[in-house]
């Protein structure tokens, strides 16, 4: 089947050649309202992103993604290998976020929220607008010979362009590592931790080539995003849109001409000036329709509004809408599957809510060692030996810690020189324990039984084990 002759540009992607090559896309900078906006949130996502690590809640880094350790701290709430269904959760609600927005507002995240983009279009290009100049000249640029002038304001941005790289490295690994651990580093001086600095090498080498030649081709092809846009959009989706009822007409485009009737002659309102397409920053021609590599960024809204303003024709031309609302101007309405999304989003943030209520400072685990059956003592007592591992999620010691048997009537013994100890914060503690018990008040070879964690007199939390007896032959 031959694809429609106005459906070609979807045969390959905006930014590689006929031949197979890299089609270098030199954008214009933008200007405008939204663009105004974007930067407004740009700037605040990027301090958000850059200090994250170093904000403390209750002694807990604000964000932290420590995988090694497989310790996570989100918003000050720190997680534990124990608390995984709970992190589980959080990232299930990130997933369907998105995914709501996506089938709400289309790729808005990746325009306006995304770190690729938020570092590529408002860190890295401006500064190449500030030493290149704008479109016209990077592409001069670009294409005159090697002389002292190109080696100059080329060999200047690729080195602010490393060090900006070597500090995103150095906030990335605080977030892996955490900020206290990577500040100890620097100050022990790099060669102390060579694993570190040759991680921190490799991270800065990643963002130096991401921002200084991958660019957007992150967008196009190697974020799963992109193609998960395809599924969920439909025609009632908002996006970055071109309206070809109003741009098109009856006869097409055509450009501008002063004192020119174009409603009488059948034109459209679009002049066919090009500048949409080059002030985008994935080289696409949004007249073309919905594309993959649109990331919803509005630059294209800014420059078609002001070209409309400058022709004295009503701005819009390119603005947020839905095909459905472009074919037959419908109102947004929220769908049944936006409706099953929120549905799915509510329940799951309650859930997280609860669980994160009902969740203790401290994780108890305690179990039976393995090999090892009861000892009969004397007194008919029955004895038994467990491991306990108690893992404290606060940022304070917890003192004075101790075991009760809650279930039954026994002894409860360390086999440590004290009957209490202190369980380090964000730590764990463990050891033995001896549980000893009555026979007569065994009920079998397999018992349940109750044991209490105390801080001095409180409880702090309970658990449960298994306690082997004689078998009963009753």
């Amino acid at each position: 089947m031959e694809t429609p002759e106005n459906e070609t540009f979807r045969d390959s992607i905006g930014t590689v050649t006929k031949e197979g090559k890299r089609a270098w896309v030199f954008p214009k900078k933008p200007s405008g309202k939204f663009y105004k906006y974007r930067k407004l949130v740009s700037y605040g996502l990027l301090a958000f992103l850059l200090l994250s690590p170093f904000i403390k809640i209750n002694g807990n880094q604000f964000l932290m993604f420590n995988i090694l350790e497989r310790r996570f701290n989100i918003f000050g709430f720190p997680f534990w290998p124990q608390d995984f269904h709970l992190f589980v959760i959080s990232m299930l609600i990130g997933v369907i976020f998105i995914a709501l927005f996506t089938v709400s507002f289309g790729r808005i995240f990746c325009g306006w929220i995304c770190p690729q983009t938020i570092f590529m279009e408002m860190v890295f290009r401006r500064i190449e607008y500030w030493i290149e100049g704008d479109r016209g000249k990077q592409i001069r640029l670009s294409k005159q010979p090697w002389n002292a002038e190109k080696i100059r304001k080329k060999g200047l941005k690729l080195i602010i362009f490393l060090i900006i790289s070597f500090i995103i490295a150095n906030v990335f690994l605080a977030y892996l590592i955490g900020s206290d651990k990577l500040i100890q580093y620097i100050i022990d001086g790099p060669f102390s931790h060579l694993s570190t600095l040759i991680s921190l090498i490799i991270f800065t080498a990643v963002f130096y080539f991401v921002f200084a030649w991958f660019r957007e081709q992150v967008c196009i092809i190697a974020c799963p995003y992109g193609r998960l846009q395809g599924v969920l959009l439909d025609k009632k989706s908002i996006v970055v849109a071109y309206d070809h009822k109003r741009g098109e007409a009856e006869n097409g485009r055509k450009k501008f001409r002063k004192n020119e009737d174009r409603a009488a002659l059948g034109y459209g309102d679009c002049i066919d000036c090009m500048q949409c397409v080059h002030v985008c920053p994935t080289g696409i021609d949004i007249r073309n329709g919905t594309q993959l590599e649109c990331v919803n960024c509005t630059a294209c809204i800014d420059e078609c509004d002001h070209i409309m303003e400058s022709i004295n024709l009503p701005k819009g031309l390119i603005r947020y809408a839905s095909e459905e609302n472009i074919e037959t101007k419908a109102p947004f309405k929220i769908t049944n599957r936006m409706k099953g999304y929120i549905a799915v989003l509510t329940i799951l943030v309650g859930l997280l809510t609860g669980m994160l209520f009902l969740r203790n400072d401290i994780e108890a685990n305690i179990l039976r060692l393995p090999g090892q059956l009861y000892e009969h003592k004397d007194n008919n007592i029955i004895s038994n030996v467990f491991t306990y591992k108690l893992v404290n999620k606060t940022s304070k010691d917890i003192e004075d810690v101790s075991f009760k048997l809650m279930s039954h009537k026994g002894e409860l013994k360390l086999v440590a020189t004290h009957d209490s100890f202190v369980v380090p914060s964000q730590d764990l503690a463990k050891g033995t324990l001896f549980v000893e018990i009555n026979n007569s008040a065994l009920t079998g070879d397999r018992n349940k039984i109750k044991i209490g964690v105390y801080s001095g007199d409180k409880l702090i939390e309970s658990t449960t084990a298994n306690f082997l007896g004689p078998r009963s032959y009753k």
